[in-house]
């Protein structure tokens, strides 16, 4: 083992002398982390919805006392008065607006009679997030409105009461364990893939083909020398990440010891990984090439930012077989839930066979000869 550890130790007096390197593969995690998180995770505000009342009733003015308190609380929305509904629908077409509530001249008298009053609400659909939130607001506030003012003492029907097991996660703390991944990963492809492939177009890999060095400590030296600027990588996004995303007790020792763990295993199997991808690799512009490739395969169908129950099926074999998919599902049993062990088992021991997996064929492919 010591010509192996002779490699780890030459690998890692490079990285060393990269401080940028070691910057720059932990400053696009947090990046992604921050931006993503608080850009898709906020509650939509400030939608500016167009009221065109052409009733101007008793039943009209209470929908639009409900969507002002509504405007005024939550501020879902924004209100705006309009007198002409096609101007109203010209705004909505030129995205002055983002929706149309008509209150028709019959509202009142529907509603006074019990005949089955209805307004319209106008959306631009365009935008499934927005059309969403909108009909959810305006739903909720004519639901209010339906509601008897006298409460019903026995209720008939059946009810529904929802229990959360969890405290409220906002969607930067869903989206760390994803991140932390990627920091590993971007790790992997600039300290293991990028720079072996440099050492072959510069010649320096024939060093190693003239000593007695098996292939087997070849690829061991590497893949172990990557793997701890990986693991490295990984415990700070865990650890700065946490912080950031509010993440309750980030520096719960038990929890960290088995975050750490799932990131040394995760950083093995993706260098293995790596390393089977570039064993024959020549060409120094082949991983550039395939950074953006293999970042959107592996990263997106493992349910890092999406659930996975919304993919089509051909995403579903790519995330079977993804190793992005455990090592998400493992952070985010850890940070999300904080489980035992029990609950990343299946994904601790795929992350390890796949680990042996690749090492094995990279150790087959790799050639003694130049």
């Amino acid at each position: 083992m010591h010509r192996t550890w002779a490699i780890v130790e030459r690998e890692m007096r490079r990285f060393s002398k990269s401080p940028m390197m070691i910057v720059m593969s932990m400053i696009f995690p947090l990046m992604q982390l921050v931006v993503l998180g608080y850009a898709f995770g906020g509650n939509v505000k400030h939608l500016k919805l167009a009221i065109v009342d052409q009733d101007h009733g008793v039943p009209a003015v209470k929908v639009r006392e409900l969507a002002s308190a509504v405007s005024s609380g939550a501020r879902t929305v924004d209100l705006l008065d309009y007198t002409d509904s096609g101007q109203a629908l010209t705004d909505l077409r030129n995205g002055v607006v983002n929706g149309v509530l008509t209150i028709p001249p019959d509202f009142s008298r529907r509603v006074l009679t019990n005949n089955a009053p209805r307004v319209a609400l106008i959306s631009d659909n365009t935008d499934t997030f927005v059309s969403a939130s909108l009909g959810a607001t305006v739903g909720g506030f004519i639901s209010q409105m339906n509601a008897p003012e006298t409460p019903v003492r026995v209720v008939g029907g059946a009810g529904l009461d929802i229990v959360e097991v969890y405290p409220y996660v906002p969607y930067i703390q869903y989206l760390l364990p994803g991140s932390i991944t990627m920091s590993i990963f971007m790790m992997v492809m600039i300290g293991g893939g990028i720079i072996f492939i440099d050492d072959k177009a510069r010649g320096l890999h024939e060093g190693y083909l003239v000593t007695p060095i098996t292939k087997l400590e070849l690829v061991a030296g590497f893949n172990i020398s990557g793997t701890i600027k990986a693991v490295l990588a990984g415990a700070a996004i865990t650890v700065i990440g946490s912080i950031i995303a509010g993440v309750p007790s980030p520096l719960d020792p038990v929890r960290l010891l088995r975050m750490m763990l799932v990131i040394s295993i995760t950083a093995f199997a993706l260098i293995s990984l790596m390393f089977l991808l570039m064993v024959r690799v020549s060409d120094p512009l082949m991983p550039r090439m395939m950074f953006g490739l293999l970042n959107t395969v592996l990263y997106f169908p493992s349910g890092a930012v999406y659930p996975q129950q919304g993919f089509p099926n051909w995403m579903h074999v790519i995330a079977v077989v993804d190793p992005f998919t455990y090592s998400v599902h493992a952070f985010k049993s850890l940070l999300l839930k904080n489980t035992g062990f029990s609950a990343i088992a299946g994904d601790v021991a795929y992350l390890l066979v796949f680990s042996v997996i690749a090492m094995t064929a990279a150790t087959a492919l790799f050639k003694r000869t130049l």
